[in-house]
């Protein structure tokens, strides 16, 4: 059984880097991956553009290709996106299948901060996405989560539903969606920062521009 691999975020817009690695997550881990943007994010502050803007940008941005899926479900849910709410849905409704949160560095050393943090690892494994010469501190607490956790090889997750963690070497693309904002804000146009898709249409962009 192929494992599921989750990928989250808010995606305000949607990027060439989160495509990059959430497809090089999929071949590392043979796994289906879905991408899932959060309406209200917990840790952050709100999006720019509205949640049916970000989805369309999404689909816009998935278009012609079949290794990555949409998961809009955060989006149809009220209240904060809590991700440990989102794993017990997923659970109940893939039964024995391995689930893989996604994660990168910097998300994954502020684990400790999210809500119900420790369930996560009964409900999915955690794939930490490293991009090389990165390098993040890490709480004692969440070492001590961890370390007996770590597996090398994504073999480790056959049979196994939930509980390891495993590093994911991605290609590092410094790829920000702030700056993004930024360029679109002062009128400039971030060509070959973002999927095609999102220019076949003027009105994805537009909640960036002023």
């Amino acid at each position: 059984m192929r494992p599921l691999a989750i990928f989250g975020g808010t995606f305000d817009p949607v990027h060439i880097g989160h495509l990059t690695v959430a497809w090089e997550a999929s071949e590392l881990l043979d796994a289906e991956v879905r991408l899932m943007p959060s309406r209200t994010p917990p840790h952050r502050a709100e999006p720019c553009a509205t949640a049916e803007q970000r989805l369309a940008g999404l689909r816009a941005a998935l278009a012609g290709q079949d290794r990555l899926q949409l998961d809009a479900r955060e989006m149809e849910r009220e209240g904060p996106s809590y991700t440990v709410d989102t794993l017990r849905e997923l659970r109940a409704e893939q039964g024995q299948r391995p689930l893989v949160l996604l994660l990168g560095e910097d998300a994954f050393a502020g684990l400790p901060a999210w809500h119900q943090w420790r369930e996560l690892f009964e409900l999915a494994h955690i794939g930490v996405l490293s991009r090389p010469g990165l390098s993040v501190v890490r709480s004692e607490v969440l070492w001590r989560e961890i370390t007996e956790r770590r597996i090398a090889h994504s073999r480790g997750l056959d049979g196994r539903p939930a509980g390891a963690i495993i590093e994911l070497q991605v290609t590092a693309l410094e790829i920000s969606a702030t700056r993004i904002r930024e360029l679109l804000a002062s009128g400039r146009n971030p060509r070959y920062l973002l999927p095609a898709g999102l220019f076949a249409d003027p009105a994805l962009l537009q909640p960036y521009r002023r």
